[in-house]
């Protein structure tokens, strides 16, 4: 089994950006980029085939988010540029096995590995 370890996040101002990384290993046919915040349940933000490189954003995320990945390192990135306060949430790292599922459901379901979790703050 694949283990996720997220790094990268912080506290910013409104307009700046962040990097998140996660270290990954074994096997996995999807990655994707979740985020929560209190109260509320998990929400995508961006996925990728990590075989292809295809790569799937929510609309709140494209232009802004880029994600991507280090095949070498097994490493999954989330470039996060113009940062905007609703950004704020605790960012979540997670990897599909099943290549049933589809990067572009952002099911939280499909996914059967997570990391810790990153915390992600903007201020206005």
């Amino acid at each position: 089994q694949v283990q996720l370890v997220e790094s990268g996040g912080g506290s910013v101002q409104a307009g700046g950006s962040l990097r998140l990384s996660c270290a990954a290993s074994g096997y996995t046919y999807c990655m994707g980029w979740f985020r929560q915040v209190p109260g509320k349940e998990r929400e995508g933000v961006a996925g990728i085939l990590w075989r292809s490189g295809r790569t799937y954003y929510v609309d709140s995320a494209k232009d802004r988010f880029t994600i991507s990945q280090d095949g070498t390192q097994n490493t999954l990135y989330l470039q996060m540029n113009s940062l905007k306060p609703e950004d704020t949430a605790t960012y979540y790292c997670a990897a599909m096995r099943n290549s049933d599922g589809y990067c572009a459901r952002f099911r939280s379901s499909e996914y059967q590995l997570w990391g810790q979790g990153t915390q992600v703050t903007v201020s206005s």
